[in-house]
């Protein structure tokens, strides 16, 4: 029987990205506009504030690297932290209008990383090469958000959640391109709007549902299967972890309103125990620091 529960309440204003480290056997997670960099040990039920950047500085996302550090992705600049440090150092800076909102490693330690819409423009999907090189490669996206391959590793999914889909491109493992571009999922326009997603070991994908109160799993041909109710309006990610990664762990958002409008959990992180699936660990990046 699945079983949901309150882990940590940090009333973020948008918890986001969450991450399980094995080297660190704890979960990592965003509060995006706050700059703070939280994590969660599980076995002592506790979660601390692990990093607060400098200058107001957002953090929209973050990998893990091969030795361990995390990859910060911030305002058009990405910085590499070391668990325990007070400060992240510089690695690169792309030419991005704004900041970034969500990323993923890919399995040869790529980094694909989207950015948000303004007022004058829309959001990308970029590609930051292991050499530390940038490659556009979707434009005009209208709130680039959660990503995620198939187990065959030839499937990337890839959400726009304003125009209320989640996409289907061909991966090119070798060379980290994509194409053939298909609608995988529309969410009707009253139904929330779609967020950060992961895949699960049978190949389904969660999809968090921002304004829906819950995620939705998806089977491989995009029909909806199941779906978990969170008491806050807004979920914004979802990520398996534990050191079995058959734990979900849920994100949520405050967004600078109040619990009676958004819910008594909103902000809070949440974990759902119980699920007949798991996850796996999540590729790591490989950037070039130095």
């Amino acid at each position: 029987m699945t079983r949901l529960e309150r882990v940590a309440d940090t009333q973020n204003d948008t918890g986001e990205g969450p991450l399980w480290h094995p080297d660190e056997d704890c979960l990592f997670w965003v509060d995006i506009p706050a700059g703070k960099l939280y994590q969660f040990d599980p076995d002592a039920e506790t979660h601390t504030l692990a990093y607060e950047t400098d200058g107001d500085q957002p953090i929209g996302g973050f990998t893990i690297q091969a030795d361990g550090s995390l990859l910060l992705f911030q305002n058009g600049r990405v910085s590499r932290w070391q668990p325990g440090s007070e400060s992240a150092t510089l690695v690169t800076d792309v030419d991005a209008d704004t900041r970034f909102n969500d990323v993923i490693a890919d399995p040869e330690g790529r980094v694909f990383c989207g950015t948000m819409p303004d007022e004058d423009s829309l959001g990308d999907l970029y590609r930051l090469d292991v050499d530390a090189t940038v490659t556009t490669v979707v434009e005009d996206v209208d709130i680039a958000n959660g990503m995620g391959f198939t187990a065959d590793l030839e499937t990337f999914y890839f959400t726009e959640s304003e125009a209320h889909r989640i996409y289907a491109f061909d991966y090119d493992r070798e060379t980290g391109g994509l194409s053939n571009r298909r609608t995988f999922v529309e969410t009707p326009a009253d139904d929330g709007i779609p967020d950060g997603l992961t895949v699960d070991e049978d190949d389904y994908v969660w999809s968090a549902r921002w304004n829906g109160s819950r995620a939705v799993r998806y089977d491989p041909t995009g029909d909806p299967v199941d779906q978990l109710t969170v008491p806050a309006r807004k979920v914004s990610s979802v990520t398996f972890a534990g050191p079995e990664y058959d734990d979900l762990y849920l994100t949520t958002a405050l967004e600078g309103s109040d619990r009676e409008a958004e819910g008594d959990g909103a902000g809070a992180l949440f974990r759902a125990t119980g699920l007949e699936t798991g996850g796996s660990e999540a590729f790591r990046s490989r950037i070039k620091t130095e």
